[in-house]
């Protein structure tokens, strides 16, 4: 089997991970939006359901994909224990950003390729992430502009999100929705993309 060969399949329906890839001048042969359940486990943690859903997205476009690889993804937005929700109603927005005002919190991608032969690669990514407090008027104001929507943990830092970092510890596109350096070094660990 000649890796470098096989066409690269993308198993999500984020705009965001195209453009990610394309910063690496990748172009999925392939986009399938796989249609898993992504509600957690009781008692299930962040790290846990990142990989877990990964895993899941990836294996569920494998039959859908036969011959190429496969690259899942899934980002989980943290604070303590605490899964927040992905941004799909102004109150699920108005709960995290009251949680993440002012404090910590960890942003844990898992990222899975898929191999033709069986084999899968993983990773998992952390990113802490702190924002300043906020006020109400911030919160209204960035809820207003609808940038949330399907968000993990209700905001977008390649947006208007990126003012309220304070500071950020680690990949800054793993908070987007895929950490370059990984997916880039287990494309270059497989022989598919060039060093």
């Amino acid at each position: 089997m000649d890796i470098a060969r096989l066409p690269l399949v993308l198993a999500s329906a984020s705009p965001r991970r195209l453009d990610l890839l394309a910063r690496l001048g990748i172009t999925p042969a392939r986009v399938i939006a796989t249609d898993i359940d992504e509600t957690p486990l009781k008692a299930e943690q962040p790290r846990a359901l990142a990989a877990r859903l990964s895993l899941a997205k990836a294996e569920a476009a494998v039959p859908l994909a036969k011959g190429a690889l496969v690259l899942a993804a899934d980002t989980v937005v943290g604070a303590g224990r605490r899964i927040l929700p992905k941004g799909e109603t102004e109150a699920d927005v108005r709960q995290c950003l009251a949680l993440l005002s002012g404090r910590r919190h960890c942003v844990t991608t898992g990222v899975v390729l898929a191999l033709p032969d069986g084999r899968r690669i993983k990773r998992l990514v952390e990113t802490n992430v702190t924002f300043q407090r906020l006020t109400q008027a911030q919160m209204e104001d960035y809820i207003a502009s609808g940038e949330w929507q399907g968000k993990a943990g209700a905001y977008a830092i390649q947006g208007r999100a990126e003012a309220f970092t304070r500071f950020i510890s680690g990949s800054h596109s793993n908070v987007v929705g895929l950490p370059l350096f990984e997916a880039a070094q287990m494309l270059r660990g497989i022989g598919w993309l060039k060093p």
